[in-house]
């Protein structure tokens, strides 16, 4: 069959970790063999002079193709409003696909259009497969349901959107009944969870994998006591400053925090106030060789995000063996289910370092903690999602509180 598929998260020339986890799916739909691929994604660059400034200086000189992400991309170019333009992506994003669907759709027919994100690529995507008359599949991850669902002007471009896909997919159970609380149509919204590189991410003995991190110059991380990790982009919603601030409670641990974004002033700042800056690493974006290595050194990762769909990181921490303390948000009952896992908290300090506290004093084996994520892969989430193209090609998806796929059972919900 042949799909296009619109991200715009998705690996790029000038940002090969963007959207990595998008990457990956697709890279393993193709290698399938039996799907015709177009992946596009759209780059935002806004109108002079702030198209001169970092990042867009460099992403505006992206070329319109590249295979610099494993799989051949189409990157057109649509003008971003930044910080004000968000809820008016979806039309721009539409304007500049278009051409390149109609010529590519005139050449040999579409079976179907796919956004892999439900804002802004959605309500984008819904244009485009009106403009070909074929299907339309939209996927949910999170933020574009939890953030952009608050807002009005976005939301009711995603109800329409919701309202005209023949398919859609949440990568958790408890995204499925947000999205169905905001109004989109029960019957066609379907679970789709995450893969995971079962290669990259697996158990490495903490104490070999700490020694490996410590000696490396760009991590710095030191090798004695107890060491959290919090990977992801430093943005309030990801809750880094609660996990700082847990520090003060476990007098021996240190953090790591794996990622950089517009908070990581605050939160150095933060982290001096309370004394503890000498204890808190920021080591910026970690590339995805050493990330494995990373999560293995630690005892425990910590996320406490205000909300999430189920985040692969939460996954990714499970494979290396680190148990997990993360809030009942999103998916997380569909991943913590005891305390091999780790412990769903409360977004306090004070729950946090009791969690970490509890782990310390009696944690799992890497093994057991491992065991909690062999559901996970690559290959069964190309394989699922293929499936559920094909359904709704054929009209004969049908939505529902398990996960998509021809082995349900696999990974179905508990």
């Amino acid at each position: 069959m042949r799909v296009l598929s619109i991200a715009t998260l998705f690996p790029n020339p000038v940002r090969p970790s963007f959207g990595i986890f998008v990457g990956n799916q697709m890279r393993a739909v193709v290698a399938r063999g039996d799907v015709e691929l177009t992946m596009v994604s759209p780059i935002g660059i806004p109108p002079w002079p702030l198209s001169r400034q970092e990042p867009y200086v460099r992403l505006k000189d992206i070329p319109e193709t590249s295979d610099a992400a494993g799989l051949m991309v189409h990157y057109p170019q649509f003008t971003v409003i930044p910080k004000v333009g968000g809820d008016s992506n979806p039309g721009r994003i539409a304007r500049s696909v278009l051409p390149l669907a109609r010529a590519l759709h005139a050449e040999r027919p579409f079976d179907l259009v796919d956004a892999q994100f439900f804002f802004p690529d959605g309500p984008a995507a819904a244009v485009v497969a009106r403009e070909l008359g074929v299907p339309l599949t939209i996927k949910s991850r999170g933020a574009d349901i939890h953030y952009w669902g608050q807002r009005p002007a976005a939301l009711r471009q995603m109800r329409e959107a919701a309202n005209q896909a023949a398919g859609m997919l949440a990568v958790s159970a408890a995204l499925r009944e947000d999205m169905i609380a905001l109004g989109m149509p029960e019957a066609r919204i379907g679970i789709h969870y995450t893969g995971l590189d079962r290669e990259r991410f697996r158990p490495i003995e903490r104490g070999a994998a700490r020694a490996l991190v410590s000696a490396m110059p760009h991590l710095g991380i030191w090798s004695q006591g107890p060491l959290l990790v919090t990977p992801g982009a430093l943005i309030p919603r990801k809750g880094q400053a609660l996990v700082i601030e847990a520090l003060t409670r476990l007098p021996e641990a240190r953090l790591a925090l794996a990622g950089a974004g517009e908070d990581e002033a605050r939160l150095r700042a933060f982290a001096g106030k309370l004394g503890v800056e000498d204890r808190v690493h920021f080591l910026g974006i970690v590339n995805h060789d050493d990330l494995p290595h990373v999560l293995c050194a630690a005892d425990a990762l910590v996320l406490p995000s205000a909300s999430e769909g189920l985040a692969n990181a939460w996954i990714e921490g499970l494979a290396c063996g680190t148990p997990i303390v993360i809030p009942d948000v999103g998916g997380a009952r569909e991943v913590v289910k005891d305390k091999s896992a780790g412990r769903l908290v409360a977004r306090t300090s004070e729950a946090i370092a009791g969690a970490v506290a509890d782990i310390l004093a009696d944690p799992p084996t890497q093994a057991d903690v491992a065991e909690n994520a062999t559901r996970f892969s690559w290959g069964t989430n190309a394989d699922n999602i293929v499936h559920f193209w094909h359904d709704v090609a054929e009209g004969r998806f049908i939505g529902g509180a398990a996960a998509v796929g021809p082995d349900v059972e696999a990974v179905a919900i508990a």
